[in-house]
């Protein structure tokens, strides 16, 4: 049984971080083979350090797209904001290693005659969903994302010029009877100009912390971190060397649910790494906001080349109101679970994924254009009214 009473921590990283700057590099390759093409294939990496930007993987769609990549990186990082005598969008060197898709994967993952398409890779996939908050979230990984997305937004429009892109936050909430009460600690180190000290930055980013968190949930103010080294005026890929695909935990659940074995940025709909967990999501979500659980946890398991997943499996945490077995029935019925299925569902052979990059790819809103779509909770009726 879960504790009542207990912290929980979760940390978050904005666009400016070098992974996430290379998940953006990554998924604006995605969204531009998918604009051209919606089937196209794409498996893209990305690695960037000082002035430096790598970008490897195998595609499968129009070859004018190729020629585009170079354009799309520097864009990328051009849009988070770095302008940076070690990293620049307009002066890093940009290496382009792209390559066409294996014979082998495509004849296990194509539709062909009477073989329905299959999974793109084997693999198991989790989805989550919760009352901690109004996205049915888990609170501490919603404050610390909407922390540097309110810092991101501030630099942007100039309220805050002397911060720079790069920067971590990290919340710690306390909960009593289960739910969560107060922040016990924040931390958040953010790139900053060489003007600055650290008191400065600590109260620069002080009304911001703030401004998200409840009223009366501050945490104490020897419990409030900012720029715990002191000094961070190097920052992004000319610090730390940035790779697509190593902020998984940040991209899901801030560590309250299990995650799958794989990334999300950088691969196509086809990968069930990543329309699988959104298909995960979607369901979860569904069912919290149906009122059949408080908690849910889903799990989907693929084969490589099988379009039908190997099990779903649900977990309400003891706190369910619906027979678990029964609701993973009701789950299959109300969804094909195939890869086509779940890209047809959800509608994901769409440029929609260069947003999802940074601040969570769950907990967001559906946007007009079929963006988060896993979000939307347009099943919760549907799967009340099926298990009765």
């Amino acid at each position: 049984m879960a504790r009542s009473n207990h912290l929980f921590t979760s940390e978050s990283v904005s666009e400016g971080h070098p992974d996430k700057v290379c998940d953006r590099i990554s998924d604006a390759v995605v969204d531009a083979y998918l604009a051209a093409a919606a089937d196209a294939r794409v498996a893209c990496e990305t690695l960037a350090t000082t002035n430096r930007i790598v970008i490897a993987g195998e595609v499968r769609g129009p070859h004018e797209v190729l020629e585009r990549v170079e354009a799309l990186a520097r864009g990328a990082v051009r849009a988070i904001g770095y302008e940076q005598a070690g990293f620049h969008w307009e002066k890093a060197g940009v290496e382009v290693l792209l390559h066409e898709q294996s014979g082998d994967i495509a004849q296990g993952v194509d539709a062909a005659g009477n073989k329905t398409e299959g999974a793109g890779d084997q693999g198991i996939m989790f989805g989550y969903a919760c009352r901690e908050t109004e996205a049915l979230m888990p609170a501490p990984l919603h404050v610390a994302h909407r922390i540097l997305e309110r810092l991101a937004e501030a630099r942007h429009d100039g309220s805050e010029p002397l911060l720079g892109p790069d920067s971590k936050s990290q919340v710690t909430l306390a909960y009593e009877d289960g739910a969560p009460v107060r922040a016990a600690s924040v931390v958040v180190s953010t790139q900053h100009d060489a003007s600055l000290g650290q008191d400065e930055v600590r109260e620069i980013v002080r009304p911001y912390v703030a401004e998200v968190l409840p009223d009366g949930w501050m945490c104490p103010d020897e419990a409030f971190y900012v720029n715990p080294t002191g000094r961070f005026v190097t920052g992004g890929p000319d610090g730390d060397c940035g790779l697509t695909g190593r902020k998984i935990v940040v991209d899901t659940y801030g560590g309250a649910a299990p995650h799958g074995g794989g990334a999300f940025s950088g691969k196509d709909p086809s990968k069930v790494d990543r329309s699988a967990a959104y298909a995960c999501r979607y369901l979860a979500k569904n069912v919290v906001a149906s009122g059949l659980a408080d908690r849910c946890a889903i799990q989907l398991a693929y084969a490589i080349g099988v379009a039908d997943p190997l099990s779903v499996y649900v977990d309400t945490y003891g706190a369910g109101r619906c027979d678990e077995a029964r609701l993973e029935e009701a789950l299959r019925e109300a969804m094909d679970l195939t890869p086509r299925g779940i890209r047809d569902r959800l509608g994901l052979d769409r440029a929609i994924y260069e947003r999802t990059a940074a601040y969570g790819h769950f907990g967001r809103d559906p946007e007009a254009d079929g963006g988060f779509s896993w979000e939307k909770v347009d099943l919760a009726d549907a799967l009340a009214r099926a298990v009765g």
